[in-house]
């Protein structure tokens, strides 16, 4: 998925000292250095242009009032739209900045619409790379505006709606994908389905086999579609959960997609480590987006949802923006097997 044969030099946390073995610790500090460095750029201003507008480093503009809880209750119906959304969540629209990171990269996202993928495309975008998304036809209207604003940063958008429970549409998307961007550099694999269930007596066969095709089945089918299409320095992405790690009960079949989502991202980054090919994992925390309303949470649960993270609050999409970015740049050319968490002080890893 990344791109060309480029090697460039690991962060400064990686080079302050070059006789400590790699470990969890020494990747956390690398990672959460670029992002510190890259947010900081983005505060001070930096010399690059990206191609929507003057730069001032990659990152998200300060905008510290977020919403938080109590919020609407509220509910759609499955797969639901960012835009009838109350508040309307923040993917970074208005705040991204881009500094040519990723320019020249090939990127497909699945649910690309909205949520994680849409503050991916828009990032990816504004960065340099041209993006293709898919999303379900019903989406329609949410990832027009995703096309909008990847071409409005100079980029080329690809929109390839359908349903990825189906193999045969996993190994299409893919292979369109590269076909339209001329290659594949990136793949996020962000697309999900999340249903609320509080007892596994009411938890029925169709809602679990749903739960894991979407998640399991596609992220398979479409990684391994990928792979023969990507080059020495892609990175493929993964879109895990806190649930991994600390899953809510309510949640069982997509709790347990989560955690077996971490070790197929350990276990494919050591089969495509000889074809420098990297594999890593985010793992957000509660955030903002449409599979909440439609399902994901109990309607009384949206109220106060995110509420009892130490920051009082869920996370907006655009806040994690910039992992995906790090994650498939070359700035985490050593980064690989790994699960970034972001969850507002609260969960794993």
């Amino acid at each position: 998925m990344d791109h060309n044969d480029k090697q460039v030099e690991q962060g400064s946390a990686d080079t302050a000292d070059n006789t400590v073995a790699p470990s969890r610790r020494r990747f956390v500090g690398a990672v959460a250095t670029t992002i510190a460095a890259a947010g900081t750029a983005a505060a001070a201003g930096g010399a690059m242009a990206q191609a929507s507008g003057a730069g001032q480093g990659s990152g998200a503009k300060r905008k510290p009032n977020h919403p938080k809880p109590p919020f609407k209750r509220q509910q759609q119906e499955w797969p639901a739209l960012a835009g009838k959304m109350t508040p309307r969540p923040d993917h970074g629209e208005t705040t991204y900045r881009g500094s040519g990171r990723l320019a020249g990269r090939k990127a497909l996202i699945t649910g690309g619409d909205s949520g994680m993928g849409r503050a991916a495309a828009i990032a990816y975008a504004r960065e340099g790379a041209d993006v293709a998304i898919s999303y379900l036809p019903f989406e329609e209207p949410d990832a027009q505006e995703v096309k909008a604003l990847i071409e409005k940063a100079g980029r080329k958008a690809v929109l390839l709606p359908g349903d990825i429970r189906d193999e045969a549409f996993c190994k299409k998307l893919v292979d369109n994908a590269a076909q339209q961007l001329g290659g594949l550099d990136i793949v996020v694999s962000n697309a999900a389905k999340q249903h609320s269930v509080d007892s596994i007596l009411d938890l029925t066969t169709e809602q679990f086999d749903w739960t894991m095709k979407t998640n399991l089945y596609a992220n398979f089918w479409i990684c391994k579609a990928a792979v023969p299409h990507m080059t020495n320095g892609g990175a493929i992405i993964v879109t895990a959960s806190v649930q991994a790690y600390d899953p809510s009960p309510n949640l069982l079949d997509y709790a347990q997609t989560k955690a077996a989502q971490v070790a197929f991202v350990k276990s494919l980054a050591k089969q495509l480590a000889e074809k420098n090919i990297r594999v890593n994992a985010v793992a957000p925390g509660p955030v903002w987006t449409p599979l909440q309303v439609c399902g994901g949470q109990p309607p009384e649960a949206l109220e106060t949802f995110g509420g009892d993270t130490p920051m009082k609050r869920p996370g907006q999409p655009g806040e994690l923006a910039l992992a995906y970015v790090t994650l498939a740049s070359d700035d985490s050319s050593y980064t690989t097997g790994h699960v970034y968490g972001i969850a507002g002080g609260s969960g794993q890893p």
